[in-house]
């Protein structure tokens, strides 16, 4: 038996998206800074394996599913299981390996931990398995899937050893930036398709999807995102306005990238290749990263209110 096609429907290659679980690491640090060190690596790096695993048992679920809609794709269609090369007994074991161990592995860490691995798996379930399969239905698709994001958020959170619950404002910009990248992928997935009946035999969310419902879809979750993002500075770290502008560019230049014919946005997998991205996102962590840790009284102060409110 060739094992290559068993370990394409794992997607290795999109465990690079679970390094979403680090700003759940670096909130940890800034709330509380004692929390990190030696003794919490080990934690970290177990649920980033957690998260990787139980991501690849969603990936294999999602391939068996969608074997008959894939077939309907210009390029999906050559994915394993369409083209015939995955004995689909053995995909199903492999689902569940996968799921098992990658939970397992989160409650070795932690309790909340492996709860969070096991909501990720939930998740999983209720975006590709009917009778509720939110991916078949227009918004729920982009909104249920992207759920995925605040869950990243807070396995690395708990990885890093806390126990508390994170502050609301970042699960919900973290929701929301998830909503607008995924907005985004399928604004390019449908473009790309150029034919609605088509497109609605690949995905039947697309039956009720237009270019223009994608595109202003994907700016209010951008707005929403914004919003949520602007409590959190205003609340816990006004320094973090220094990497504002930035983080807006980042977000219209990825809009500006499902432009392009057969763009790169369909396959996150291979968004490293977008070299102007990669640069522009290195540019936003470190700048995000280095702020969020900053202390500067003068701007703390220039945002003051100018007078006290009588009560």
């Amino acid at each position: 038996m060739n094992i290559m096609p068993y370990i394409d429907i794992a997607r290795p290659s999109t465990w690079t998206k679970n390094i979403f679980i680090l700003p759940g690491v670096c909130l940890a640090y800034f709330f509380n800074p004692s929390a990190l060190g030696l003794h919490s690596i080990k934690g970290v790096m177990l649920a980033f394996l957690a998260t990787c695993i139980v991501a690849s048992s969603n990936y294999v679920l999602n391939e068996i599913l969608d074997a008959p809609s894939d077939s309907h794709h210009p390029i999906k269609k050559r994915r394993p299981i369409p083209a015939g090369l995955i004995n689909i007994g053995v995909a199903w074991m492999q689902w569940a390996f996968l799921a098992a161990a990658g939970v397992a592995i989160g409650f070795y860490v932690n309790y909340h931990t492996g709860m969070m691995a096991l909501l990720l798996f939930v998740m999983g379930l209720i975006y590709n398995v009917e009778p509720i399969r939110c991916k078949d239905r227009a918004y729920l698709d982009v909104i249920i899937e992207s759920i995925n994001n605040p869950i990243r958020l807070a396995l690395g959170w708990y990885g890093a050893g806390m126990t508390g619950p994170i502050t609301l404002s970042a699960i919900v910009a973290y929701w929301m930036f998830g909503a607008f990248l995924m907005a985004i992928k399928r604004f390019a997935e449908y473009r790309y398709i150029a034919d609605h009946a088509k497109a609605s035999e690949y995905r039947k969310s697309f039956r009720d999807y237009s270019e223009e419902k994608l595109l202003l879809s994907s700016m209010f979750y951008a707005c929403a995102f914004g919003i949520s993002a602007g409590v959190f500075i205003a609340r816990y770290s006004i320094e973090l306005l220094i990497a504002a502008p930035f983080v807006a560019f980042a977000v219209a230049y990825y809009a500006h990238l499902g432009y392009g014919t057969n763009s790169t946005v369909q396959y996150p997998e291979l968004l490293f290749k977008e070299k102007k991205l990669m640069l522009i996102l290195a540019v936003v962590l470190t700048l995000s990263a280095t702020a969020l840790f900053l202390k500067i009284p003068m701007l703390t102060e220039f945002f003051q209110p100018l007078m006290s409110v009588a009560k």
